[in-house]
């Protein structure tokens, strides 16, 4: 999809206070954070899968001659903890952000609902490789788990793109928000980077050092390939969020 901003951020939009808050409140209920395909360093991948951080499925593809499937047998594409949580005080305060960075971008999509934050935490060497947020066509729509006639995994989970949240069947995420909690210096490394693709009219790839400064916001759409390059120094806080909507017409 070609769009004229690939991403909208506000520098500095959360105070000090308010990022320690939340900080706080996620630490409380880390774990092991997962990925939808469960190809997470802690999910259903070999001991001795190897990280894929900073490298792309191209590259993978291209220096071992093996398809993408057979890359994700033998690799993990996030290594992290996480935190779910939904504060009702949250959602007020960031969702005029969403709002405002859809218009003023040119995006203008429909979106009505979101899930919870995702609070995550990234030590020393961990990151979170090449990814999209969600599919954006209607096959990759949220379905409806019901108790009985579809099964969950052996692990509990429900089956990918399955939901029992009413207010999440029949859409797809539209838009990915970040919020950066550290302040300058308490991490290196750890970059949001995307991807704009091989025939990127500028230059193919941008690691986002637009967002440094403490409580300051990006917002992309969730189709746009990004990721967290490995954390060389310190401990990297942040906040996703995903707004939810009917897939494109």
């Amino acid at each position: 999809m070609l769009i004229k901003n690939s991403y909208y951020y506000f520098q500095n939009a959360l105070s000090d206070e308010v990022c320690q808050k939340i900080i706080k409140l996620g630490s409380e209920n880390l774990q092991p954070a997962t990925t939808m395909g469960y190809n997470h360093k802690q999910g259903d991948v070999n001991k001795e899968s190897k990280p894929m951080s900073d490298i792309t499925y191209e590259e993978l593809r291209n220096e071992k001659g093996i398809s993408t499937q057979d890359i994700e047998k033998g690799s993990f594409i996030r290594d992290s903890e996480a935190a779910w949580i939904n504060p009702q005080w949250l959602y007020d305060l960031v969702w005029p952000y969403l709002q405002k960075a859809n218009k003023l971008s040119g995006w203008e999509y429909d979106f009505d609902s979101a899930e919870s934050f995702q609070f995550t935490k990234y030590g020393k060497n961990q990151f979170y490789g090449w990814h999209a947020d969600g599919d954006s066509d209607h096959p990759g729509k949220y379905k409806r788990f019901i108790p009985g006639v579809h099964k969950k995994t052996e692990k509990g989970r429900f089956p990918h793109g399955f939901t029992e949240n009413s207010n999440f069947v029949g859409k797809i995420r539209k838009l990915s928000m970040t919020i950066n909690l550290n302040k300058p210096g308490e991490y290196e490394g750890g970059n949001l980077k995307f991807d704009f693709g091989p025939h990127a009219r500028g230059k193919r790839f941008h690691e986002c050092e637009e967002i440094r400064p403490q409580g300051s916001i990006i917002i992309f759409p969730s189709y746009i390939y990004h990721q967290v390059t490995p954390v060389t120094k310190g401990t990297r806080y942040s906040l996703v969020l995903w707004a939810l909507g009917k897939p494109f017409k």
